[in-house]
């Protein structure tokens, strides 16, 4: 296919926004009208995927070696299928939670924008061109944490802000010294190797850039200590902590680690090192941290949450392990989490609409009244605990296989076991909300409550389907992440 096919998808939902800002349609002409250019994209997204291009796409260049370029490669094609995939089903779900929503429109419009630019970073060529789309990211999404106006809404958006913009910084100034003393910022098979030979004079200055970078990256991967902006941005409607909590903004911050991890320093430089020790370390810690942290908590959307938080450092912590094993576990569960964690949070939305739950001990007995919402809950659930045959389970398994072999074998085990304190840390804080919203409750209590209509209900059950179809059937795509994983090392 055509290079130039690339900037279209990203154009697409832009264009969509403007329409939506200035033209403010109403009713069936706004959904309608909204669905069908969110579509053809997705549609467009997966001809790209299925015919991807052999080269790339120069937008325009600043210097010699500094220039904004898409190009789409295996790793690319992953992250922008998970947010093709996944964003239709979220708009519909948009527009049965917020439809008697008077600033609905202004919603979408930042919504939408939000689609457009999480496809600019899956399709970045360099590091800069990664860059550009993850600031405009944090712009795009800080109206949408504010929507509701309310105080706690205003202060979570300015935290969240401050928080991506800081983070932004110290990725900024890593992706400078790796412009002045690496060959290339573009994301190539060949860009690692380089790099690491023209570093190799200042490795130990180097290593710190890395570190720092890294950390830079996971402030919107909500790495500890950096991770305090998600709770509180739980404020948000559900539709952006649902898509943007659990792809679109952490996912993107785990994408730039791999992209910085293996396309622009390269394993073969990191391995082995003290930053590859501190990184590894730093998702072991948040990964107990947060688990820990979601038991405590009582809010249902803030317990999601801190459950996002430690499953984002599973992905840093495979990644962190620099083998094959452990950039397809990554993958993996960079795909089943986002597709668990979206059916959760869908369920948790559909709660808070329909009974004005917020709190895991005013759920007692609501499962019997909403029954198809908390069936669709219990497997997210039980995936996201990792019993088998469900899609949990399956990237839970290559991320411990990927400890296994790793190299580094004291810290590799301690990783495992930090990863099996997690599980059982899962089993209490997301099985609690099943036994309690089923058990009995008092007859007349809570009277009118009931399952949504089916703009909730299709993608939750589509959701919850494909956590047990990608758990039985998932040699396809686990051997095709395999062969993107062989492909970078």
């Amino acid at each position: 296919m055509n290079p130039i096919f690339l900037i279209i998808p990203i154009l697409l939902p832009a264009a969509a926004a403007v329409w939506l800002l200035f033209a403010r349609p109403k009713g069936k002409q706004l959904e309608i009208g909204l669905m069908i250019p969110v579509c053809v994209t997705t549609a467009l997204v997966w001809a790209l995927l299925l015919n991807r291009p052999a080269a790339g796409l120069e937008l325009f260049r600043f210097t010699q070696g500094l220039s904004v370029t898409l190009r789409l490669d295996g790793i690319g094609s992953v992250f922008a299928g998970l947010v093709a995939t996944l964003w239709p089903f979220a708009t519909l779900y948009t527009y049965s939670y917020l439809h008697s929503d008077k600033r609905i429109d202004i919603f979408l419009t930042c919504y939408t924008l939000t689609y457009s630019v999480t496809l600019g970073i899956a399709f970045s060529g360099n590091l800069l061109t990664l860059y550009l789309f993850y600031e405009l990211l944090t712009l795009a999404t800080v109206p949408l944490v504010m929507h509701d106006m309310t105080h706690e809404a205003l202060a979570a958006s300015r935290k969240y802000l401050y928080y991506s913009l800081g983070g932004a910084a110290f990725a900024f100034m890593g992706i400078v010294f790796l412009a002045f003393y690496g060959a290339t910022l573009d994301f190539t098979p060949l860009a690692a190797s380089i790099n690491s030979g023209m570093m190799l004079d200042h490795r130990d200055m180097m290593m710190v850039v890395y570190v720092m970078t890294f950390f830079g990256f996971s402030v919107k991967a909500a790495m500890f200590p950096f991770h305090g902006w998600l709770p509180t941005a739980s404020v948000a409607p559900t539709p952006v902590t649902a898509l943007l909590h659990a792809v679109a903004v952490v996912k993107s911050g785990a994408f730039a680690i791999l992209r910085l991890t293996y396309f622009s320093y390269g394993v073969i430089f990191l391995k082995g090192t003290r930053a590859q020790e501190v990184v590894m370390l730093a998702a072991m810690i948040t990964v107990v941290f947060a688990s820990t942290m979601a038991v405590k908590e009582v809010h249902f959307k803030r317990r999601l949450a801190y459950s996002t938080i430690s499953n984002l450092s599973y992905i840093l912590l495979a990644a962190s392990s620099m083998t094959r094993w452990g950039l397809l576990a990554a993958l993996a569960h960079m795909i089943y989490h986002a597709i668990m964690k979206c059916c959760a949070f869908f369920c948790a939305g559909a709660v808070l609409h329909q009974a004005k739950k917020n709190y895991i001990y005013e759920l007692d007995g609501i499962g019997r009244k909403m029954p198809f919402i908390f069936g669709c809950f219990t497997i997210s659930a039980l995936s996201l605990t990792g019993i088998p045959p469900l899609a949990g389970f399956l990237s839970k398994w290559t991320i411990a296989k990927a400890l296994l072999t790793a190299p580094d074998g004291p810290l590799a085990k301690a990783g495992l076991c930090c990863l099996m304190y997690a599980a059982f840390m899962t089993a209490v804080y997301m099985l609690t909300v099943v036994v309690r919203a089923f058990q009995p409750v008092p007859e007349g209590q809570l009277e009118g409550v009931h399952d949504p209509d089916w703009k909730m209900n299709v993608p939750i059950g589509l959701l919850a389907a494909a956590i047990i179809v990608l758990g039985l059937f998932s040699q396809p795509l686990l051997s095709l992440l395999t062969s993107i994983a062989a492909e970078q090392l």
